[in-house]
């Protein structure tokens, strides 16, 4: 009973603050344009910010764990490769492809990651890590899965891959990451007034980004695809979890480094996987579904995980 309590104190207020989110744009308290702009806000200022905080505050050299990132590196790209693989001997329709690849590996590893491990452990852990072995490699991995797949002759070009390098480089989640790790190699402390500053937006980050993802909710494209949207649903949320998390746990990775990894293989499609797919020429339909799908889905998902690793005294 006690694994349980955990486990739903650990999710529950999470997604309680996402429904809370949801039941705001309901009774029109706040409306797209506001969703739009909120989630730009936490984006760019307020989750490279906290990032900031976490990592300047602590000791890098300590926290830095080469075998950790490369792990989450090489499952993500090994997951990339067979789902694609699996998913172009099931559809036919090339464009299906491509969205149901990115839905399949691509992770909400920075908001949900963050609010989860802050939940359980009180500040970012490791998710910092996690998402320096997985987020270029998204970004890069979408960019050519969707180029190949796309509807008509959309295919990757220089420019294109230009163009996602220059995202990486330019990405605010990126640069909060690693002008943290620069802070923490600084002699000497930020003075305090900077550092109540600074907390004070970090603070920010996860309840505003919960309240985005819950305003942008759509119900009725959960409707929309249902056979792929559920198998879609099936291998991100139980087989990537089950298949490496094991191999995590061979490895030695333990507590908050588990959790990030949980989050990075079994956390909802995130939502910008909807707006690459439709940026590149993609119908986007499959992809919205599987968000709405996964992140109402996710709430029992994880729970179940974090229940069955607390059980096995790993986290």
């Amino acid at each position: 009973m006690d694994n349980l309590i955990f486990s739903l104190n650990a999710t529950i207020p999470v997604f309680l603050v996402m429904v809370l989110g949801y039941f705001f744009h309901k009774i029109r308290l706040v409306d797209d344009s506001f969703v739009k702009t909120l989630n730009s806000f936490n984006f760019k200022v307020t989750m490279p910010v906290l990032l900031f905080q976490d990592l300047s505050s602590s000791d890098f050299r300590s926290v830095w764990d080469t075998k950790y990132v490369l792990f989450c590196f090489f499952a993500t790209l090994i997951s990339i490769i067979l789902i694609w693989i699996i998913t172009a001997k099931l559809y036919h329709k090339k464009d299906y492809v491509g969205e149901f690849v990115q839905a399949s590996y691509r992770s909400s590893a920075a908001i949900l990651g963050i609010a989860f491990i802050q939940n359980i452990y009180g500040d970012a852990g490791m998710a910092p890590l996690m998402i320096i072995g997985t987020v270029p490699l998204y970004n890069i991995a979408a960019v050519i899965i969707l180029s190949f797949t796309g509807p008509g002759e959309h295919t990757l070009t220089p420019a294109s891959l230009k163009k996602s390098i220059k995202g990486i480089l330019t990405n605010p989640i990126i640069l909060g990451i690693l002008a943290g790790i620069l802070g923490s190699f600084l002699p000497f402390s930020f003075p305090v007034i900077l550092q109540k500053t600074i907390k004070n937006i970090a603070v920010l980050a996860t309840p505003l980004a919960l309240i985005g993802l819950g305003a942008g909710f759509e119900g009725k494209k959960a409707l929309a695809e249902i056979r792929p949207t559920l198998l879609c649903s099936f291998i991100k949320l139980l087989l990537l979890p089950a298949v490496f998390l094991p191999f995590a746990i061979s490895m030695g990775f333990h507590t908050d480094k588990l959790v990030a990894l949980l989050i990075m293989l079994g956390s909802p499609t995130t939502v910008s996987c909807f707006i690459m797919a439709k940026n590149m020429g993609h119908e986007g339909v499959l992809t919205s579904s599987v968000v709405v799908a996964t992140t109402f889905l996710s709430s029992v998902t994880i729970t179940f995980w974090l229940y069955l690793l607390r059980s096995f005294g790993l986290i």
